[in-house]
């Protein structure tokens, strides 16, 4: 005779996911304080060039802000993704932030420096140089990620 016994372990893969919701969430938080200070000393990028990558003609400044907030939701659950495959899942909040800053550098140099500007000036009257690189936007990016990483680390066992 023989016994079945069911547990409720399940099965890992090995690759970490990481947490979506605490990347949506991050990036949200983010994404406010982010935009708080595009609104505040890039206010042409948040009303014009953000809504224009959408065929929004400006100035669109509540479209400009629910653009960019989807926006940096989308990129907060990446975040969550790749602390999953870099195995940052559970780190210290130090290294999830400096994480999030990282990332922020990077969404800076590859999103706002290149695609952003080229997305822009296809769709609109808009015509920024590619690559623009945007010293003020480089500090928002990283401190959208920073924010992000801070945030994505208090909620991450949730």
């Amino acid at each position: 005779m023989s016994t079945q016994t069911n547990t409720s372990e399940a099965t890992t893969t090995g690759i970490a996911i990481g947490n979506w919701k605490a990347g949506v969430a991050g990036g949200l938080a983010g994404g406010l304080v982010f935009g708080a200070m595009m609104t505040a000393m890039m206010t042409n990028i948040m009303e014009m060039a953000i809504p224009v990558m959408y065929g929004i003609e400006g100035p669109a400044g509540v479209a400009g802000w629910i653009i960019h907030m989807a926006h940096s939701a989308l990129v907060g659950v990446v975040f969550a993704a790749l602390v999953g495959v870099a195995g940052l899942a559970g780190a210290s909040g130090q290294k999830q932030v400096a994480a999030g800053i990282a990332y922020g550098i990077v969404l800076w140099l590859v999103l706002a420096t290149f695609v952003m500007p080229a997305w822009v000036g296809a769709m609109g009257p808009m015509s920024p140089p590619v690559p623009d690189f945007n010293p003020m936007s480089g500090v928002g990016h990283a401190v959208y990620g920073a924010v992000l990483g801070g945030v994505y680390y208090a909620l991450e066992a949730l």
